[in-house]
């Protein structure tokens, strides 16, 4: 029984490590694609005719 409950925590401690490097990676990404846009913007301001 208590190998079973061992495996099981090992198990969901890996999954937990995955699922945080995943939201890292993906809120890295996120905010870099954030940054580029808002420079485009900036540096096309003049452009813009309203």
């Amino acid at each position: 029984m208590g190998e079973k409950i061992y495996k099981t925590m090992n198990g969901s401690g890996a999954l937990s490590i995955a699922v945080g490097i995943i939201t890292l990676v993906v809120g890295v990404v996120c905010g870099i694609l954030m940054i580029v846009g808002g420079a485009r913007l900036l540096a096309n301001k003049s452009k813009i005719l309203f």
